[in-house]
């Protein structure tokens, strides 16, 4: 039985998260929770959070058993870009994209 969780435009760049994603697919949800305790990369406090709410999804249906859960697929994909200008030289400008992500998690039994 599946279990889904899903977070849209978070504010950090689909390049980023992606690193911390790869870490943990296909691994147990106890031990994609301790690779991603012990990672120091921003994304992986997003990750963690994310993780926990499939967790939780899953203690509501009965049937699931939780100990046996591991990451099925993991998906990082782009949001919507924020664009903002930042004045240069000779009054030109530059375009500072301000990426956001889409992450995808389902859960399966073993």
């Amino acid at each position: 039985m599946e279990v889904r969780a899903r977070l849209r435009f978070t504010r950090i760049a689909p390049r980023k998260a992606r690193l911390v994603a790869d870490l943990i697919r296909g691994k147990g949800s106890e031990e994609a929770l301790n690779i991603l305790a012990f990672t120091k990369k921003s994304a992986a406090k997003i990750l963690t959070k994310l993780l926990k709410s499939a967790i939780a999804n899953a203690t509501q249906k009965k049937t699931i058993d939780i100990d046996r859960l591991y990451i099925k697929q993991i998906t990082v994909d782009q949001g919507p870009t924020m664009k903002r200008y930042q004045p240069r030289a000779l009054g030109r400008a530059t375009m500072i994209r301000k990426r956001t992500t889409h992450i995808n998690i389902i859960l399966d039994e073993k």
